[in-house]
């Protein structure tokens, strides 16, 4: 097969860099948050994430070769086969923590869950490429697109994941909203979403409504469920303008810091390099963010426009909402920082992400088949 040259051309450099410049930070702050939880058995967490690294780099190289017009033509297979993947968890799916989200092939553990939410993107651009409505989304539209989230939302719930499933339709209605779809339809939506929303109190798991309560007010229950708020707020306060210095930090090395590797990871890196470090951090992903809207807004064409937004949209929720959750803004769902927390399927599923994003922004110039 041919390869235009022109696509080596406008290889986007930049946004290669911005990658690997956060996930540097991220494992040097994942050898702080692994010191000494090895204890001499198997590798340190740091070596594991660089081969997910390594994995995910070479979904990169695949996600970005093959033109993204072919991806989208076959978006609702991509998308059909991570929702099979989501359900034959139900059967097969390993059971951690009370939960059974991961499918385990030799050895290695991955979440499909974390794959949808990529899948979904995809085919939301097949959709939108297919239905091109001037005015906006009738009704019949608007109901399929329903259809597409509930599908996955209900699966994910059942797990049971509520973090990733409120996320899922976080990132479905910001797409869906930014795709178009007329007012009325949206005031529906809205109200039958705010009829409903009260019944997620019925249907979650008793450790779920505990951690909504422990954000209301951590200090009701200090020792167990408000223990994470409490000392992930610890650890960011202590870490006061330059921080406590690199393997340097109380809460994280004498293991006060719960999930420090996961989800807490960014409270790991604010009490060792302080205020500055987390402004240096921020300016970093806010470049990655803004580089990945200006990729969307060139793009040549409006699926590939969706796609870069929606994988931009994806890494910025996942960022505001993880910091949101280490500062007590948010409840605790389990929603980890990207590039930074400790996990094969959100580095793998990212990068491949950050793929689709050169995809896109070195095929601005060249014609698709």
């Amino acid at each position: 097969m041919k390869i235009d040259r022109r696509l080596f051309v406008n290889f986007d450099w930049i946004l290669l860099f911005i990658v690997m410049a956060i996930s540097g930070l991220g494992l040097l702050n994942l050898y702080s948050a692994g010191f000494n939880l090895a204890g001499g058995r198997g590798e340190p967490l740091y070596i594991k994430q660089i081969y997910w690294i390594l994995m995910g780099l070479i979904l990169m190289v695949a996600a970005f070769s093959i033109d993204y017009h072919i991806i989208i033509r076959h978006a609702y297979t991509i998308h059909a086969i991570s929702l099979f993947l989501l359900f034959l968890v139900f059967f097969v799916g390993n059971i951690t923590h009370g939960s059974q989200r991961w499918l385990v092939f030799y050895g290695f553990s991955f979440q499909p869950s974390e794959l949808v939410k990529l899948t979904m993107i995809i085919a939301l651009a097949r959709f939108y490429k297919d239905n091109q409505i001037d005015e906006g989304y009738y009704l019949r539209n608007a109901l399929i697109l329903l259809f597409i989230i509930m599908v996955p939302f209900l699966m994910i719930m059942q797990q049971p994941d509520l973090g990733t499933s409120l996320f899922l339709a976080l990132l479905f209605f910001t797409l869906v909203f930014f795709m178009g779809i007329r007012r009325n339809i949206v005031i529906s939506i809205a109200a039958v979403s705010s009829i409903l929303a009260p019944l997620l109190w019925f249907i979650m798991k008793d450790y779920q409504r505990e951690r909504i309560l422990s954000f209301l007010n951590p200090e009701r229950d200090p020792l167990g469920s408000g223990y994470h708020i409490i000392q992930s707020m610890i650890a960011i306060g202590s870490g006061g303008f330059f921080g406590k210095g690199y393997l340097k930090g109380t809460q994280t090395q004498l293991k006060f810091l719960p999930e420090q590797q996961t989800d807490f990871v960014f409270s790991v890196f604010a009490e060792e390099w302080g205020f500055l470090g987390v402004f240096v951090l921020m300016f970093i992903f806010l470049s990655l963010i803004l580089w990945g809207f200006k990729i969307a807004r060139n793009s040549r064409d409006l699926p590939g426009t969706l796609i870069a937004f929606g994988v931009t949209m994806f890494i910025f929720w996942e960022v505001f909402i993880n910091i949101g959750m280490v500062l007590g803004l948010f409840p605790v769902v389990g929603i980890p920082l990207p590039f930074l927390s400790y996990g094969g399927s959100s580095m793998v599923i990212l990068l491949t992400g950050i793929g689709l994003l050169m995809n896109i922004s070195m095929r601005r110039f060249v014609l698709h088949p």
